[in-house]
């Protein structure tokens, strides 16, 4: 005798699936609305950063004037996303304003009369939305390869992942360049299934990649390799004879050019939505590059827009940058800050889990497909970085918090008691050393190197002080020191007047006239030489604010 489905057993079956699945989804939900917590609050308590300005006047300015002007060196698609949450705060922007990308940000923020606080949050808002939905891609992809399970494991190492909080709350063009692109190889591992509907889709994400950042280029090989791979899954009960092997490869290679061709075509149509008569003239020198960099950029099918903004881009790659790392200061680039900032700046259990998914999704056949469709394209793009003369912050590898969030989830193929038990242990450590932090996401540091309090002692720039804590001084100097005479060294490109700061340049007047309070931004103490080292050393510290201003007595 047989049980029907329709039987105790079956509906008892049924009801715990829905139970299932009703808790995945409960824990997604949970984790994303964490998430977006943490980021609301980031984006209202940060003044702008260092390279905020400088986009949300581009974003300003393409309102008004519908046009390719400033900022050539990125694209306009994240500027045009900025520019969806910048057109509710209706910002003033005189017409006869003449300057620079930086002369225009601050015009925007501080001189036209717009309220600072309110337009940097409008401007924040559309980022932190792509962000979340950013993770509901690494959830999906996680779940195409381990389940349910590993999906959330995934998401929850990305909605915890510091780095991740601190730069998608932010108004810039890191987080939404590489969650195009995990977007984007997402949809070619599920072309290995339905190719004609997947791959014109990924090569829309590829392009809006391209269309939000030139650094996204270095993985494009990568892609479109990637999708003949597919293609020849797709068709791999059709390969009979080398003449059908040959036929498939010949039609995967069409396919990754058509690809190719959907992404270029996106960024053709990104400048036209910005300016549609591709009007451009450069505001700025645009260096000249020759060699194979010259030709390619010279050959490039993309509008002269993108390709003077790679001229710039390569040219800033030829500029000397200082820079600091485990409390040293040097002038050049470093092969190895990127590796040894990310030790630093990463929660101790998220590199365990990041190392042993790797290991586990290149040993067991099970995954081992996905292993060039996750591993591949990060590890082309860290390469691509660490050749980079800008030793500025883990920013420049976001998107490993991404693909390899979807790489940990690869534990839960492993199906032993152990490594599900190691790996809920290490995702609650990773929780709680996110929590700990907030909401001081972009200082973070992790518990070996001391907390977000001690990062200052080892980086510098984006990793600890991007200018974002000019509001919270104000507040302390107007709550603790109010009356006191202010020095400041401030380095970002918020205007401290305009958050009721009334300081003073230390560096300006006599070292015996600084008398009182010397605030000074924690990057601007890791360079400090000369009179500003001078006279550091001749205060003492007395407070900090956000763990990226140090405040001295004198």
């Amino acid at each position: 005798m047989t049980r029907t489905v329709g039987g105790p057993k079956g509906r008892w079956s049924a009801a715990s699936a829905r139970h299932r699945r009703w808790l995945v989804v409960a824990a997604v939900a949970a984790l994303l609305v964490q998430m977006a917590v943490a980021m609301v609050t980031t984006a209202v308590e940060q003044t702008p950063t260092i390279d905020e300005p400088v986009y949300v006047g581009a974003a300003a300015d393409s309102l008004h004037h519908h046009r390719v002007r400033y900022n050539p060196e990125h694209p306009p698609l994240g500027k045009l996303i900025i520019a969806t949450g910048v057109a509710f705060a209706r910002p003033h922007l005189d017409a006869g304003f003449a300057g620079d990308q930086t002369a225009l940000g601050r015009h925007v923020l501080y001189e036209a009369g717009n309220d600072p606080w309110r337009l940097m949050l409008c401007a924040r808002l559309p980022m932190i939305a792509l962000t979340l939905l950013f993770g509901l891609v690494v959830f999906a992809f996680a779940r195409d390869l381990t389940g349910p399970v590993g999906g959330a494991v995934a998401l929850a190492l990305y909605t915890f992942s510091p780095d991740v909080i601190a730069h998608g709350s932010l108004a810039t063009l890191d987080v939404p360049a590489a969650g195009f692109l995990l977007t984007s190889v997402w949809l070619l591992w599920r072309a290995r299934r339905r190719p004609r509907w997947h791959l014109p889709l990924a090569g829309v994400a590829l392009g809006a990649a391209l269309a939000t950042k030139m650094s996204m280029l270095a993985a494009v090989p990568v892609l479109l390799l990637l999708a003949v791979l597919s293609v020849r899954y797709a068709r791999r009960t059709r390969h009979r004879t080398p003449r059908d092997h040959a036929r498939s490869l010949g039609i995967g290679v069409a396919a990754a050019v058509a690809m190719a061709l959907i992404a270029v075509a996106v960024v053709w149509a990104t400048y036209l939505l910005v300016d549609p008569r591709l009007r451009w003239t450069p505001t700025g020198p645009v260096p000249a590059v020759h060699g194979l960099r010259g030709l390619a950029v010279h050959w490039l099918p993309l509008p002269e827009a993108y390709r003077d903004g790679m001229r710039i881009q390569f040219g800033f790659e030829q500029d000397t940058w200082r820079g600091f790392l485990l409390g040293r200061r040097y002038v050049g680039s470093l092969w190895y800050y990127l590796p040894v900032a990310l030790l630093v700046k990463t929660p101790l259990g998220m590199l365990a889990l990041w190392s042993a998914g790797a290991v586990t999704m290149a040993a067991v056949p099970r995954l081992r497909p996905a292993a060039p469709y996750v591993l591949v394209p990060a590890a082309v793009l860290l390469f691509a970085a660490l050749d980079g003369a800008r030793n500025l912050g883990v920013r420049y590898a976001i998107f490993l918090p991404m693909f390899l969030a979807v790489a940990a989830a690869g534990l839960m193929a492993v199906r032993r008691r152990w490594a599900y038990g190691a790996t809920l242990a290490l995702v609650l450590f990773v929780a709680v050393s996110s929590l700990r932090t907030y909401p001081y996401y972009l200082p973070y540091s992790n518990e070996a190197f001391g907390g977000p309090s001690r990062t200052h002692l080892r980086l510098h720039d984006s990793n600890v002080d991007w200018g974002q804590d000019l509001g919270r001084l104000a507040d302390r100097l107007r709550d603790r020191y109010r009356g006191e005479r202010i020095w400041l060294v401030y380095k970002g490109s918020g205007v401290p007047s305009a958050y009721g700061i009334r300081a003073s340049d230390p560096r300006r007047v006599a070292p015996d006239r600084v008398r009182g309070l010397l605030v000074v931004s924690d990057s601007s103490i890791a360079q400090a030489t000369g009179r500003l080292a001078a006279l550091i050393d001749g205060s003492r510290p007395i407070d900090e604010v956000g763990h990226s201003i140090t405040i001295y007595r004198r």
